[in-house]
């Protein structure tokens, strides 16, 4: 049942269950349809189910049913007028949905007009473009896109729309299509550091994560022992494997570089590689030992260190394949008609697995924690933290031990 249809506006009431389910009390709602799209006036109800009869647009079964239809009506009425009076000033036709809700919510409850800069999809637009990293600035656009994916009216939002109720219903929305419990939190993070800046810039002082807990699954493991290291160094791999393995060693002989960083490095210095970490902009100096100086000679590039990037557009592309190299590493099996499937040593391995295995070995040695974790660049932020407060020979003298345990078993 319609309640009204004003100026070419349908206004009707909406219970929105989307994020209470039906065992909950859920936020009665006017919604107005108009040129295609909605939007939604809170009339300050909540409701369960059966206390809401949806053909009459009455509130049944409740204590307080009288109060809230007498409620209801004046509502619904200061609404239908608010939107006749637009249409006939030849206002209604020209405004967008955001504008239209900004009228009605200012006429039901007048405050001084909203500031279009403290919206939340502003400010998080804003926050993006503040991001110097490329790749850092494609992963909150993930997530902004998430965000229209979920709320059509996500433009109209206030920090203060971004509640607890909008949270719990968002991450049940990303469930749908991601099962990672950790992907999901990736995005709810990302608001969460919206939040964050928005208030340091005293923007707002609502923080809806107080109550909203991010949930986070333990990380699957993606390190080698040494022993299991050793027999994936050794595999007898296809031929074509063979530059794939090499690259993921050289990545483990200097201290588990990151592929992309890897793959832009430019030259060696005086027998080491001085790079910037792409992800966080720490600096890093690796000692080239012999077994990776052996590798990089093989794979010499024309530009690049390396040959990667004179043969593929970007490193993701060549990460892609080199990780699906890594996975196919494994027995071949030959099965009744012939057909040829491979037991993979490691379905799952990538590139990442050469950082952390190297972390796990140098911990199984005792070496220092304080060295692994200068090693990996953990720490402060400052060019000092590598180069003057922490001895880089202990760093070295630890890439040492760790080759010399996996390919030589000397301690």
């Amino acid at each position: 049942m319609v309640l009204a249809i004003t100026a070419m506006a349908t206004i009707n009431f909406y219970l929105d269950t989307r994020a209470t389910g039906y065992d909950k009390p859920a936020p009665l709602k006017i919604s107005i349809r108009h040129r295609n799209r909605a939007t939604f006036i809170p009339t300050g109800i909540s409701l369960l189910p059966e206390q809401w009869d949806d053909i009459t647009r009455k509130v049944v079964n409740h204590p307080r049913k009288v109060a809230f239809n007498n409620i209801l009506a004046h509502r619904i009425l200061d609404v239908e007028s608010e939107v006749l009076r637009l249409s006939e000033q030849g206002i209604l036709s020209f405004m967008k949905m955001a504008e239209l809700r900004a009228a009605i919510m200012q006429m039901l409850d007048p405050q001084p007009e909203i500031d279009t800069t403290k919206l939340f999809i502003t400010r998080f637009r804003r926050f993006i473009e503040r991001k110097d990293n490329a790749r850092t600035r494609e992963i909150y656009e993930a997530t902004l896109s998430r965000i229209y994916a979920y709320d059509k009216h996500c433009e109209e939002l206030t920090f203060a729309d971004v509640d607890k109720l909008w949270l719990t219903s968002f991450e049940k929305f990303l469930a749908r299509t991601s099962p990672s419990v950790n992907a999901r939190s990736i995005h709810l993070r990302n608001i969460r550091a919206v939040f964050n800046d928005a208030i340091d810039d005293e923007v707002t002082h609502h923080y809806p994560f107080r109550k909203f807990k991010i949930k986070r699954a333990p990380t699957a493991k993606r390190s080698l022992s040494v022993e299991a290291l050793r027999e994936f160094f050794d595999y007898p791999v296809e031929e074509y494997q063979r530059k794939y393995l090499d690259m993921f060693k050289l990545s483990f002989y200097l201290i588990g570089i990151n592929i992309g960083d890897m793959c832009k490095l430019k030259r060696i210095n005086g027998g080491r590689i001085d790079y910037e970490r792409s992800k966080t902009h720490r600096l890093y100096s690796v000692k080239v030992e012999p077994e990776a100086m052996a590798i990089i000679e093989q794979y010499r590039g024309k530009a690049w260190l390396l040959d990667p990037l004179d043969r593929y557009d970007d490193y993701k592309q060549y990460a892609r394949r080199l990780n699906g190299a890594l996975q196919a590493i494994g027995e071949v099996e030959i099965g009744k008609q012939g057909a040829k499937s491979i037991r993979p040593l490691y379905d799952n391995i990538t590139t990442y697995w050469a950082r952390h295995s190297w972390a796990t070995i140098a911990a199984s040695l005792d070496i220092p924690k304080e060295t692994i974790a200068a090693a990996l660049g953990h720490g402060g932020n400052t060019v000092t933290d590598i180069y003057i407060d922490f001895d880089q020979r202990k760093v070295d003298e630890a890439n040492r031990r760790v080759i010399d345990w996996v390919l030589y078993g000397k301690k």
